[in-house]
């Protein structure tokens, strides 16, 4: 398993920080490209490109394969042959993580908080499944803000319960990658943008914000370079100041804690999360199928859908919000999001404007 480890050569204005990984293991197609995107509604004056971390690979989409490839190191380098992580059911980080653990000929375990009686296996859950992991199933739902204090004793019991039955030790990744060893994985997307032409191309970079640990790298990353660049995160679940106590520990965490915090280095935009997490609205789900329709760019429900969409709406009423014209969208992925059974209901009941025509001859259709 070692030969999978390639040595970690951190950017040189990162030498500063603590905890730096000595190995990453290379999972995804980086250098994920970055080009214009027609977004709909976007006001005149502005213009906006997007990031494709939605291109990493097929099934390993999205920006949890960046920190992954820096935990699964830390787990192959510490000779873990388990690993345990949780999410809620359609989690798109148990997702990337069962089938990384499956190319890495690790043992998978995911604990999955199901909100409904039944499961069915679509979605995130089929990949879960057809790359092997080992699923339990928790029947309640905790209470967001409590979401790691609840699950953590439970990953921590299974562990043990692992090491009775096998004798071999479980490496426990934490809910989404958002520790500070999943940090390294946007401190290197930030460099690899840096090569890309973003500290003179961009003013304002924004992104998803669902556990925080992207936001922080991206934030953290931006500070070390003392960029022009301002980072916005569109809170889609939780609230602004969980997400800024998040970053401050992350902060401190390595090592810039005496230097700077949170508020003077990225802006939480609150106001988008509609239901709540992973709850969706008709009209988050129009500006969805709007989206796609237009500019071909697919979003999902959870996460992109509702932060491009509060995009739209910020540069409409808060402009001033931003730096400059020219921004910047991180597509964090999550395409297999759209594989529930919700957008196939909402397309359904919806008066479709390009209905399907069942062809029955040429005659039959007006041309």
């Amino acid at each position: 398993m070692a030969s999978v480890l390639t040595p970690f050569s951190p950017p040189d204005w990162s030498n500063r920080l603590s905890h730096i990984p000595k190995y990453f293991v290379r999972l995804g197609n980086m250098n994920t490209p970055i080009h214009e995107w027609r977004l709909p509604n976007v006001p005149s004056g502005f213009k906006v490109y997007i990031k494709r971390d939605d291109m990493p690979g097929s099934t390993l989409s999205g920006n949890k394969v960046r920190k992954l490839e820096f935990l699964f190191a830390d787990a192959i380098d510490k000779g873990f042959k388990n690993v345990i992580t949780c999410g809620f059911i359609q989690s798109n980080f148990t997702r990337s993580a069962a089938i990384a653990a499956a190319q890495l000929g690790l043992k998978c375990h995911l604990l999955l908080v199901n909100c409904s009686a039944n499961l069915t296996y679509e979605g995130n859950v089929l990949l879960d499944k057809m790359s092997g992991a080992n699923i339990y199933l928790i029947s309640y739902r905790p209470n967001p803000s409590k979401y790691g204090k609840n699950i953590t004793p439970r990953m921590e019991k299974l562990a043990a319960h692992i090491k009775k039955e096998t004798g071999e030790d479980s490496y426990l990744l934490p809910i989404a990658g958002a520790n500070v060893v999943g940090l390294y994985g946007y401190i290197a997307a930030f460099q690899e943008m840096i090569s890309q032409g973003i500290l003179e191309e961009f003013d304002d970079i924004v992104v998803t914000c669902g556990s925080g640990g992207t936001a922080a790298g991206l934030c953290i990353a931006n500070y070390l370079n003392q960029s022009k660049l301002r980072i916005h995160a569109i809170a889609i679940g939780d609230n602004k100041q969980s997400f800024m106590e998040h970053i401050n520990d992350s902060i401190k965490e390595v090592g810039l804690g005496d230097s700077v915090c949170a508020d003077d280095i990225i802006d939480i935009v609150d106001g988008y999360k509609g239901r709540g997490y992973g709850l969706s609205t008709p009209e988050e789900q129009e500006f969805i199928q709007s989206v796609s329709k237009n500019t071909g760019i697919i979003l999902d429900p959870c996460y992109t859908g509702k932060a491009a969409n509060g995009l739209v709406q910020e540069l409409t009423s808060n402009p001033d919000r931003f730096q400059g014209n020219r921004i910047l969208f991180i597509h964090t992925g999550g395409i297999f999001g759209l594989f529930d059974g919700k957008m196939d209901s909402y397309l359904r009941q919806r008066k479709h404007p390009e209905p399907v025509v069942l062809w029955k001859d040429l005659d039959d259709l007006s041309i």
